[in-house]
Parts: structure tokens; sequence; C-alpha cells
């Protein structure tokens, strides 16, 4: 049918011309209602219509067969209202969990409500009680700011099928009773009660809709922290009901399955991060850390480490290790860490299961041959069963070559994969089991099954998972096991960066990045190492929301979380990059003074740590100019500049240089008590006494927004590498910081914030660079 004649037959049902053309953008809405009205006739009655499209909106692929009586029951105004609708819609759904079961109409009609009518006496009663009873007193009080929202859903608790529009009409005459009419002070709005909450979003762009789950559509953006954006943005299933979730698949066994699997968890929500220990974590995993673990909390329920260990061939010690470290790390502990491994024998039974329900068999087509969109069948497809058998069991016990068999499944995935492959043999000893297998299973075979085991009640992954969803639901049917629900959501890819394992791996043999804890990179090794906050790598995964969209941001939202957190975390500190050498020549003082210095100047009362003030104080190169343009702020030798925290405003008296390069090397200024002397148009940073840092500044490794994009990058990411992307500086700071210890974190006043790194000793103490300070570009 043409888009127009759909537009049309739209509004007949009561939309805009507006509201039909969004609808029509919606695939599964647009089907579902051209699936209605070949089931009625218009015109329909007043108010049938948007009951049709409110059912069309909610309707699950797994109750469609129901929709022609959904569709009559509207027409015939038995279902004449959302409410009544939502209530048949629910139902429909029970009984679909139950395969082959009879829709009972009888049961039906009670459960909606059918012929039940609320009379105006029986609204005007209920109303009258809860406005002259439960609600008066703060009536009187609050008058026409109260939210009478409040009183309808208790009312609505009670007559379930009345009228939404006669319950409004009745609340609002009630209160009009009570109150008279509304006064000048009524119509005032509310004064503001905090402002805070909004602040720290400026720099979050909007996180895009994405029409693949139910979950996707309700997390329409982000939220400031991950228990906010998990409990008020997020709405997935609840435990054992898996079956009302789009696209679940129910067979004969599904009910006792559910029953069973509640039996064991309580009811409790359990979920998994299941990573391969072949490379170390990123920041898109931080944002699995954080959704896995982050809805397990908020739900009170539980949360699995599994490490993927299905291919011996790229796992190492220490990826085991830094993983863990970086889930703890985020702040997250796992209620247990388990392995796919631990259930390799498990698989290899049920792959047997498989092969003698005639749904796997060994195939020794090989791999280059299965490579692309369209491989040959397979000419082993339908060989005996028995013949499977005793060739699985000869590569399980080492019979055949490397390459020469593998076992698939009998089934074509959504993205058009014919038959993927179950086991495939490796002659290589595994971390755990050793030589005890020379089988293993591959992640499409393992993913599910461990879930199953695990009894996982939302199995969470990226959108990329998206095709592999009807291997994962056919597998477990096929077993007669335990089927969880698997939710994809978007991947979060980060711009000017790489994560890929094997192209980081390159970055170092080629020696342009140290290792995988490289500040430079996005790995998160490297954002620890260059003194992330945990929290704010948390914060900004909840602002980046749970939707099906994929996300691509730029480093400077990651880096304005991270200003967050540190601005209210870090203490500030008194530092120089590039020292310039200043002697007061009436220091007024007969020795070197201690100063207290609060840790925050905002916020006095957080502590405070002692600095020296002495003759030789250094300040910053940069902090003078012989001659300044017009709108300089700080020292020249016609300018005077204040000292931080020092009481002194110090005006320069000569000018020492280098004889033979001219640079300026040396200042000898006077002082005035900066009560005394006449307010200068800035105050710079110093120290005196100092100790020496070693200061590691970094920049962007990329130059360009997508460094593997041959469009944009034809030369390959390492041609796309950045000019001076780390500089190392003999910085000079004040004593209070001679005792730190590595990830210590600092703000440098007016430079930016630091972090302790690993590398500091106690003969050199080393700092990097972690962000600047905002911007201010009317600073000079």
């Amino acid at each position: 049918m043409a888009g127009e004649d759909l537009i049309a037959q739209f509004q007949q049902l009561g939309m805009s011309e507006q509201k039909a053309k969004e609808t029509l953008k919606n695939v599964n809405v647009t089907r579902n209602l051209q699936l209605a009205l070949t089931q009625t006739k218009l015109p329909l009655a007043e108010g049938a219509g948007m009951l049709l499209y409110h059912m069309a909106t909610k309707l699950k692929p797994q109750a469609a067969e129901h929709m022609p009586l959904l569709v009559k029951y509207i027409a015939d105004r038995k279902l004449d209202n959302t409410q009544r609708v939502d209530a048949a819609l629910e139902y429909v759904l029970r009984c679909v969990q139950k395969k082959n079961s009879s829709l009972d109409v009888a049961e039906l009609e009670r459960e909606c409500g059918v012929g039940v009518v609320v009379t105006p006496e029986e609204i005007e009663r209920v109303v009258q009680q809860k406005i002259k009873g439960t609600y008066k007193e703060i009536l009187l009080q609050q008058r026409y700011h109260f939210n009478a929202f409040k009183i309808l859903q208790e009312v609505r608790s009670e007559l379930k099928w009345a009228d939404a529009k006669s319950l409004k009409a009745a609340i609002d005459v009630e209160i009009f009773d009570l109150l008279g009419p509304k006064t000048e002070a009524d119509s005032k709005p509310l004064p503001k009660q905090n402002d805070k909450q909004t602040k720290g979003k400026e720099n979050v762009k909007p996180v895009l809709n994405a029409p693949t789950t139910d979950a996707a559509a309700e997390a329409t953006d982000g939220a400031n922290t991950i228990a906010e954006l998990m409990k008020t943005k997020v709405h997935f299933h609840a435990p054992g009901e898996n079956y009302k979730t789009d696209g679940y698949v129910v067979t004969d066994h599904t009910e006792r399955l559910l029953k069973e699997h509640l039996q064991r968890t309580g009811g409790r929500v359990q979920t998994r991060f299941p990573p391969e220990p072949n490379g170390i974590l990123h920041i898109g995993h931080a944002k699995a850390i954080n959704i896995n673990f982050g809805y397990a909390a908020a739900q009170n329920g539980i949360c699995y480490l599994r490490y993927d260990d299905t291919n011996p061939e790229k796992e190492e010690e220490k990826f085991f290790v830094g993983i863990r470290d970086m889930v703890e790390w985020l702040g997250y502990k796992p209620y247990k860490v388990t392995h796919s491994s631990d259930n390799f024998q498990q698989l290899y039974e049920w792959a047997v299961v498989l092969i003698r329900k005639g749904l796997a068999y060994v195939c020794h087509q090989k791999a280059e041959e299965l490579k692309g969109f369209n491989p040959p069948p397979s000419p082993w497809r339908e060989r005996p069963v028995e013949e499977s058998l005793q060739l699985f069991e000869d590569m399980k016990r080492g019979k055949i070559d490397e390459g020469a068999a593998t076992l698939r499944l009998k089934l074509t995935l959504e993205e058009g994969k014919v038959d993927p492959v179950a086991y495939r043999i490796k002659f290589i000893a595994h971390h755990r089991t050793g030589s005890a297998w020379c089988i293993y299973p591959t992640y499409d075979y393992t993913h599910c099954l461990c879930d199953s085991i695990e009894q996982i009640t939302h199995s969470l992954c990226t959108k990329e998972f998206q095709s592999r969803r009807s291997s994962y639901y056919w597998l477990c049917n096929a077993l007669d096991i335990y089927c969880p629900v698997q939710w994809e959501y978007g991947r979060l890819n980060m711009n000017y960066a790489l994560v890929s394992k094997r192209k980081i791996g390159k970055l170092i043999t080629e020696r342009i990045v140290h290792d995988w804890d490289d500040p430079r990179l996005f790995t998160l090794t490297a954002l620890r190492r260059r003194g992330f906050p945990a929290e704010a790598i948390n914060n900004f995964c909840a602002q980046m929301g749970v939707t099906g969209a994929q996300i691509s941001v730029d480093p400077a939202m990651l880096e304005a979380a991270v200003r967050d957190v540190l601005n209210v975390s870090a203490p500030r500190r008194l530092v120089v990059l590039q020292p310039l050498k200043v002697t007061i020549s009436n220091f007024p003082h007969a020795k070197a003074v201690e100063l207290q210095v609060p840790d925050f100047p905002q916020n006095p009362g957080q502590g405070t740590h002692q600095i020296t003030l002495d003759r030789v104080v250094y300040i910053e190169h940069s902090d003078f100019k012989l001659d300044p343009e017009k709108g300089y702020r700080r020292l020249s030798p016609q300018q005077s500049v204040g000292l931080r925290h020092a009481g002194l405003v110090i005006s320069v008296e000569q000018v020492v240089r280098d004889t033979s390069t001219g640079e300026v090397t040396e200042l000898v200024c006077r002082c005035e008590l900066a009560e005394q002397a006449e307010k200068p148009k800035a105050f710079v940073q110093w120290v005196s006494q100092p100790i020496e840092l070693e200061v590691r500044l970094y920049e962007q490794l990329f130059k360009h927004k997508n460094p593997e994009d041959p469009n944009e990058v034809p030369g390959g990411f390492l041609s796309d590498i950045a000019e001076n992307t780390m500089s190392v500086l003999r910085a000079y700071a004040d004593r209070a910081l001679s005792c730190v210890k590595a990830y210590d974190k600092f703000q440098f006043e007016r430079i930016g914030f630091f972090s302790v790194d690993p590398d500091t000793t106690a003969k050199q103490i080393v700092f990097n660079r972690t962000v600047g300070l905002k911007e201010d570009s009317g600073k000079k």
C-alpha cells in the first residue's frame, strides 16, 4: 500500500497528519496497524482507532496470532480504554508462555473487565473519600500546587476500569469544592529547589533513540550516575517473564523451565560480564561493565565475571589479571569469577545430544571455504548421525588433524550465515585444562549455554550480537534447557582513538606507544595511569545512556566528566612547569616562613597543607613578558602581579639575561604587602625551596577522527600519528608534594589536573597531566 494511502487510513483512526507520518517511520507499528486494518472496517467508533494504534505499539511478535481477536474486541467496544487493552495484551502474553495453549475468552473478558461499568456515583464516592479524608490536610497546605496525579493513581487502584476522563473531572470538582477558586498565589510557580542537578550536563550530547528493543525505546537519554540510569531509564523484563520480550521463542518446555529457573534464583536478577582474556579492556568495555554490574546492583541482583576462555591460542595470564583488576578498579565486585572452560565437559555432552537429534554434523570444509557471505553448502550436512558421532569422538581424541574437521550447527543466522561452527580442533594446551582437550567450542556455541548454566536473567551485549540472537535461542531450546533473554545496546566508540587489540599491539611493537597502559591510549589501564578517576568513567558511561544506537564521541566529553570529579576531589598544589627565578630584594621576613594553604580554596574546611615562602621564588616563565601585548594581565617591567596565598605583590626592578642567548634567566623584584599595594590584575602561582618533578604532558595521538577509516586516512592508521604527542618537563613544586604515591591526584593551580605515575621512585617523582583546566578565552 502506498505511503499516501496509509497516511489517509491512519488519519481515519484519529491521528493528525504529522502523527500519521511519524508512525509510518516505525516499521513494526506500521506492519501491526496494516494487519489490524485488514481485520476491521473503517470508520470505527470514536476513540477505537487510537486504541488500535495503542495495541499496535505494544503488541509483541509472539502474540501476533491473537491480533484478530483483539481488533474485534476494540472495534466492538469491549476493550474501550487503554487500561483494558493493556490488560488484554498482558493476558495474551501469559497464554503465549504455554505452547499450544488455547485462549480462554471468558477468562480474557474477566481479566479485562469487559462489561464492568463504574458508575458516576461510585467514582464520586471514592474520590470524596480520598480528598476529604486522606489528602485533605496536605491539599489545604499546598492548595493547587499539590500534584493531583497521586490521587488519580489511588482512585485508579480501587476503580480499575473507571474512565480516566471521568476520574479526572471528579477529582477537579472535589478539589474546587474544598479549596475554592484559585488565588493569585496559587498561580505563581513554586521556587526552584536545586539547580545543581542540571550542572555538568552542558557538555553532554543527547543520546539517540534506537527502535530495537523495549529497553532501547525507554532509555532515551543518559543520567548523571549509573545507579540513576539503571533505576530510572532502563526497563528490562522482570525475571521469569522472558516470554514477554520481543523475539523470545516459546516451546512446550518454556513454562516448566521458567518455573525451575525462578526456584533456583529466587527471582533475583543475574547478569554477567564475559570478556575474552586476550587483551586489555578499553573504554568501550567500561560501558559493558557498568551496564552488566550496574543493572544487577540497581535490582539487588548479582553479576558474574566470566572469562570466555575458549581460544587458548591468544589467552595470557596477564590479561586474566588485568581484566579483573579493571572491573574492581571501576568499583564492582563480581559475585563469582567463572570460566567458560569450567563447563567444557557439559558443553561437549550437549554437542553429542545435538548430533543425536540431527541438529549438528561433522564437516570437512576448510576455513577458507567458509569465508565470505555465500560459501558453498556443505556436502556432509546430511551424513548419518552415527557417522558424525564417531567423527566427533575422533576429533576429541586427537585422531583428526587441526583444520580437517569442525562440528557445525544446522541453522541460519539473521545475517544469512549458514551452519555456524560449534567446535574446532586446536592442538594447543589450555591454561586451565592443560592438554585434556584438543577440541574447543566457539563463542556462538558457548555463550548462550554458559548463560543458561549460570541462570542468567539478562544477557546484555552490544548490538553486533543481535544477528546471533536466533542461534542463542535456538541452541537453548534445541537442548530443552533454560533460555535467558538477550538484550542488545549500542557500542561506545571514541573518536581519535584505537581500541583494536591487534592495532594497539602494532603501536607498541613500532614503539609509537610504550605499552598497553600508555596514557595516550584509551585502554582502561591507560586511563587509570593518566589519572582518570573510576567514578568519572562510570559517570561518563551513564551520560551515554543504554540505547541501541552506536555512539561515537570526542575525548573532550570524557575529559569533561573527569574535570567534574577532580574539581571536587583533587587537592590544589603550587607547581611551575617552566621555572623562572625571582629574587625578592626587600623580602619582608628575616628568614623563610611557613604558610598554611587550603587544599580547596573554595572550601577551606576540607583541609590545609604547608608551603614555604623564601627570598627566592620561582614563577612560570610564561607569566613574565618583556614586551607584553595589549590586554596582558601578568608580570612585566611595567606591571606588577600578586603571588597566590603569599599576601605579596611583586614588581620588576631588574631583568637578568643570559649573555650569550639573551634569554631571561632571573628577575629581581620588590614586594609590597597585598593589603597595602594597589590590587594587581592577576595572581600567579609560585614555589620556594622547591623539589623537582618530572612532568609528562600528553597530546592527542591521532590527527583524524577515524584513524582506521581508509577514506579519511588512506595511508593507514600508522600514517596518522600526530607529532610531539608526549613531552617531558623538569618542573618545580612545593615540598608538600614530596610524599605522594602512585595514582594520587592533584590540581596544579592555574595549569590543570595531574596524577602520580607508577614510575615514581623515592628519588624521582613523576606526574602525568590528566586534563587541563577549562579554557578561558579571556585569560592573558
